[in-house]
């Protein structure tokens, strides 16, 4: 893990005192709300529907056991006891008093974290796969690079104050898990011919009102010109982005008006100026970072599948956990765990400091002080001895998190909703809560496969419907919660490309959700051929039979 130097640990203290010293005059009224609005805005701070919420950076979702227990801390001394984990691989903290905001920010400090920068028009947390650095498919580890693009956007005085919010993610691995085709920024890494780091530039990806798949402006863009390639695109978006209607402010608007052609004409007359300067990455720059992502040191392990198989037929819900949360490593006897925050009941994505302690001490006791936020709102252990899963096993049981469903129907992807965020239109909880009880049967979504339902309680898509293999939109009628569903969405990983759901028609009130639901799977389970996937499926047969049946069966 990127561990502080004395700079960073400067700013981030001076940058602590200065939102203290903010925040007092706020509350003094000595600043109007309009001029407290951007300086909360980029340390974190929103005001939701009942409370100030507060968002924690965690760059590219890694995090060590010593800050996940300050987390924890935090989540009791000054919420509610519970924190949220976010589809962008941070945390939320949806209680917390605005004056007490600057104590979290030093608390938070202490541990090298902050909130810099993870609201407002700026460049967010850049992301990336959570099995980074462990996964078995994976070419590269991206998280090196993700931190020289957060080291270089942190308050980058050029682009603190874009035409809107800014999102990049990167991915390193064959299967793209960090979803990199609906971001403004995507970037694919890879070795070249020669075996020189590269990447592949998609540009103008994104969801919320307008969804569009990003556009490949560069393939095998040397490693070296990251830096400057990518501060031309920030400079073509920042000097010709629309600043006059922030629904049509993000880069994907800019790019489909000029064209992708036309926007990458625009952006490599700036890069020629930049080229070679300034920003050129060199060996000098990158060695340092990528000593602070060098791989544990893993003990010559056996695989333990005589023990394992052992286990899997003693243990049954062992064996479907070994399944679906543990997948294979790049190291012989180490695997990599999802902890699902999915159990029925619990909101997607809620952990509470109790569990978020007990998180810590498996970091410690089995993966190295290390673990992951996964874009999917559940933690991963990333390094975990073969050998331990069992034990692991049954301490996530005691904790509620070892229900077998990564990737299945139940592993939902939720955003807060109208519970808590004030630009929603509707409920989104309730909503996964009912699905949940719905089919919470293992062997049913044991049977469906892998199958992606993502929920958002409004246009802004923070719950990633259009790349869910079933979304679920709130909209407001009138006054009225009613829900719109898509099917067919991707984000790009498994073997698909990325792709956009398809609207199946008029939406549904909350109480015929699970209904509509139950009425595509079955419509799914009847067409399906052998083992083929309900995304394989709904490509082969498109949306017209699920429609058909849909509308039969609510008229």
């Amino acid at each position: 893990m990127y561990q502080y130097d004395e700079f960073d640990r400067q700013f981030l203290n001076e940058r602590v005192a200065h939102y203290r010293d903010q925040t007092e005059r706020y509350l003094a009224g000595n600043l109007s709300e309009e001029e407290f609005l951007q300086l909360r805005l980029r340390n974190g701070l929103y005001v939701q529907r009942l409370a100030p919420m507060l968002r924690v950076a965690v760059p590219y979702g890694t995090l060590s056991a010593v800050q996940l227990r300050k987390l924890a801390y935090i989540a009791r001394r000054y919420d509610r006891g519970y924190g949220h984990l976010s589809t962008r691989q941070n945390m939320q903290f949806n209680w917390p008093e605005l004056a007490e905001v600057p104590d979290i920010l030093e608390a938070l400090a202490s541990v090298e974290m902050h909130a810099i920068q993870t609201s407002g028009s700026c460049i967010r947390n850049v992301t990336t796969d959570e099995f980074s650095g462990a996964a078995a498919d994976e070419v590269l580890d991206a998280r090196p690079y993700c931190e020289v693009l957060r080291q270089w956007s942190t308050n980058h005085p050029e682009f603190e104050w874009l035409p809107r919010k800014f999102k990049i993610a990167v991915t390193g691995a064959t299967h793209d898990r960090a979803a990199i085709a609906v971001h403004d920024i995507g970037l694919r890494a890879y070795h070249d011919a020669n075996g020189q780091v590269v990447f592949d530039v998609y540009v103008g990806g994104g969801l919320g009102r307008t969804p569009v798949i990003g556009a490949l402006i560069y393939s095998g863009l040397p490693e070296q010109h990251l830096l400057s390639y990518i501060e031309s695109i920030m400079r073509v978006y920042n000097r010709y982005g629309r600043r006059d209607n922030k629904y049509k402010a993000r880069i994907k608007i800019l790019v489909r008006a000029m064209s992708a052609e036309g926007f990458k004409a625009k952006v490599e007359e700036d890069w020629a100026h930049i080229k070679g300067g300034s920003a050129q990455l060199n060996p000098a720059d990158l060695e340092p970072l990528q000593a602070a992502f060098a791989p544990p040191l893993f003990e010559d392990l056996d695989d333990q599948q005589a023990d394992i198989e052992q286990w899997r037929l003693q243990h049954p819900a062992f064996s479907q956990w070994l399944h679906h949360n543990v997948v294979p490593h790049k190291q012989r006897g180490y695997a990599a765990v999802t902890l699902s925050t999915k159990a029925t009941g619990v909101p997607p994505g809620d952990v509470s400091d109790e569990q978020m302690d007990a998180v810590a001490d498996w970091a410690d006791q089995y993966s190295f002080g290390e673990l992951r936020i996964s874009h999917e709102q559940n933690f991963v252990l990333p390094h975990v001895p073969r050998k331990h899963l069992l034990t692991l096993w049954q301490q996530a049981q005691e904790q509620g998190l070892a229900t077998a469903n990564a990737g299945l129907l139940t592993d939902m992807i939720c955003c807060p909703g109208g519970d808590y965020c004030s630009l929603a239109n509707a409920k989104s909880i309730p909503v996964a809560e009912a699905i949940q009880r719905r089919f919470d049967d293992y062997d049913y979504v044991h049977d469906l496969g892998e199958l992606d339902i993502n929920i958002s309680g409004c246009m802004n898509a923070c719950g990633h419907h259009h790349v869910g293999n079933i979304g679920i939109l709130g909209v407001d009628k009138k006054g009225q919660e009613f829900y719109q569903i898509s099917i067919g969405g991707h984000s790009g990983h498994s073997g698909h490309d990325a792709a956009l759901g398809q609207i199946v028609g008029p939406s549904f009130a909350r109480e015929e959700v699970s209904d509509v639901l139950a009425t595509i799977l079955d419509v799914y389970v009847e067409q399906r051929i052998e083992d083929e996937s309900f995304l394989s499926c709904f490509q082969r047969i498109g949306l017209d039979p699920f429609k058909e049946r849909i509308y039969v069966n609510n008229d």
